[in-house]
């Protein structure tokens, strides 16, 4: 039985659809101090399952966590039931998606073109975008920058130079 396992009894013994509650409830509740960065990082309060341990305890219980107060230590756990997650999940989630995978199938006829493309060419197809109108061959360093960025690395080597030889160059 985990530590956080009576946060989870107490929350699924609760008829209300929001529970109002304190850190120190909280710790009340499990009987332990909640970890340092309970207290110092709002992403500890998220709703991701893989958060930490004590996440999965207010999700399996049913609730979910809202208006997180830092400052004034104290939050919302609000009820909801798996068929409203499942249409959150297919909102907000499945967009970001990338399109599902296909497997590779190599040309079986000797009469067709014979493709020379790697089965993983566009495997990471839709995982980052290009803003429009960016010029992925604009250089990176105009010629001025890269003008100083090479008296700059030769000073450095100079001054390397003199501190193996002690001085004597």
């Amino acid at each position: 039985m985990s530590k956080y396992a009576h946060l989870g009894q107490f929350l699924k013994s609760q008829t209300t659809q929001e529970v109002r509650m304190t850190f120190a409830e909280i710790e009340g509740k499990i009987g332990c101090k909640l970890p340092p960065s309970a207290y110092n990082h709002r992403p500890w309060w998220s709703n991701n399952p893989s958060n930490n341990v004590m996440t999965k305890v207010w999700l399996d219980a049913g609730y979910r966590t809202e208006q997180v107060d830092m400052e004034g230590k104290k939050l919302v756990f609000r009820h909801f039931d798996f068929g409203d997650m499942e249409r959150a999940v297919n909102e907000v989630l499945a967009p970001m998606m990338a399109e599902e995978a296909r497997e590779f199938e190599p040309s079986q006829s000797a009469g067709e073109k014979k493709q020379n493309r790697h089965p993983a060419l566009g495997a990471m197809r839709g995982t980052f975008t290009i803003e429009p109108g960016y010029d992925l061959t604009r250089p990176m360093y105009t010629d001025e920058e890269w003008a100083e960025i090479e008296k700059e690395m030769s000073e450095d080597w100079d001054q390397i130079e003199q501190g193996m030889s002690g001085g004597n160059k």
